[in-house]
This record gives structure tokens, sequence and C-alpha cells, in this order.
């Protein structure tokens, strides 16, 4: 029997192997409108993939949800568009339709009635934030959530950096501060230990993320991501369903 047990591990193998999932952020156009789009594909047996996501119009903050597929053959990608993240049993508000191949994914939005509505153009290269400067210092609220974001930076050099926030009731608190710079294309990143914090050049915005701080928060104590416009006022960027 526990022979078996193991032949029968092995032999799974290969279906868990086929499957594999990863994340992919573009930046770009969607008609004449600055968009960040956010994709996660996962692999199937015949070698295309599972699409979904989210794109973001920085302007208006106008956010929608993707699903579709993606072919083994020249990326040919084909995405439905809805307000939810559940597309399934809802009607869809679009559709994305081109080519994602080389970091590149660009063709047509067209509606629901199959009308060509705009051309897209995302890339997955950011630009780079060598010579970056600023001084930002900015307080920020929305119902249960307020946080404070300070930081110093000269020619893409971190000189200070300061990040909390803390979430009522209880005051559950976050302090994201003693990061060190990591080497990073396409931005600027700081680190110390699992807890980082990025930044990204978006045209008219510079936007600030933070992943894996859960050691430097409490129990509930969480950072949303923060865009910076170009006089340095800031706003949240809340997540769905926050």
């Amino acid at each position: 029997m526990k022979w078996a047990a193991v032949l029968l591990c092995f032999l799974c193998l290969p279906a868990f192997s086929q499957e594999q999932s990863e994340a992919r952020e573009l930046i770009g156009q969607l008609g004449g409108r600055a968009a960040l789009i956010n994709l996660y594909t996962t692999s199937q047996p015949d070698g295309s993939a599972r699409v979904t996501g989210e794109y973001l119009v920085l302007q208006s903050l106008q956010r929608r949800f993707l699903e579709g597929e993606r072919s083994k053959q020249l990326g040919v990608t084909f995405l439905k568009e809805g307000v939810s993240p559940i597309l399934y049993g809802r009607p869809e508000t679009a559709t994305l339709q081109g080519t994602w191949s080389g970091g590149v994914f660009k063709g047509a939005r067209y509606g629901p009635g199959g009308q060509l509505r705009e051309q897209f153009d995302f890339s997955e290269t950011f630009p780079p934030m060598d010579g970056y400067g600023a001084a930002v210092r900015c307080e920020m609220a929305e119902g249960r959530y307020a946080s404070t974001l300070s930081y110093a930076i000269e020619g893409g050099k971190l000189k200070s950096l300061e990040w909390r926030s803390k979430v009522s009731p209880g005051e559950h608190p976050c302090n994201v501060a003693g990061l060190e710079q990591r080497t990073y294309n396409g931005g600027l990143r700081f680190a110390a230990g699992r807890c980082s914090v990025t930044l990204r050049d978006l045209g008219e915005f510079v936007r600030v993320v933070a992943e894996g701080c859960a050691q430097m928060c409490g129990s509930q104590g969480y950072l949303e991501p923060v865009l910076i416009d170009r006089r340095g006022a800031c706003q949240l960027l809340r997540p769905h369903g926050r």
C-alpha cells in the first residue's frame, strides 16, 4: 500500500508541473489614456494559458477586470472585460483582442456588439528611475484606514523612507522603516528582510507599493498602494474589495 501511494504521487507530478502560474505587469496606452494592466497566466497542457487580471485607467482610476485565454502560437490573446472580478454569467463590457508576445501586448478593444472602440499597446518594460528625485510627505485616510508616507530620494538614491498606517477599530499599526536600496530594473526598490517597497514611474504618477511587510504590521494592519502626482500630492490606490 505504501509503494502504491508513492507511485500515485509520481504519476500525479506531471499533471501538477504542467500548470505553472505567473504574474505580469504592463504599462501603456488604452486609446489615448494611460493605463496599467496586471495579468495572471496559468499554463495548460497544450501550451496555451488561462489569463485573468485587471487594468486601471490612471487619470480616472477606472478599474476593469479581465478573463480569457492566450494561445501557444504567436501569443494570440482574447480577454473578456467586466466591472466585477467574477465575469462568469455576467454581461461583458468589452473584449480585448490582440497578441501578447516578447513582453508586448497590443491589439484593439471592442464593444459588446463587436464595434471597434480603441487600440491598445502595453509593455512589460517600465521607465528607469535612475535620475528620480523627490521629497514627499503626505497623509491619507479613507474609511477605517489612515496612513502617512514620507521619503526623500536624490538622483535615484534613497535618503530616507518611512511609511506608517493604522486600521480602526483597534488601531492595528504598520511601521515600515530602515529599508535599504536594492538593484531593480524599471523602478526603485527598497527592502529589509522580506519587506520591500517599490516605486514605479507611471507617467503622470509614481506608484508606491509595499510587499511582504507583515512582520512590520499588526495582525490586521496593511499598507495600501499610493499614487503620487508630479506636484507631490498623494492618493490611495485602493485594491478592489477593501
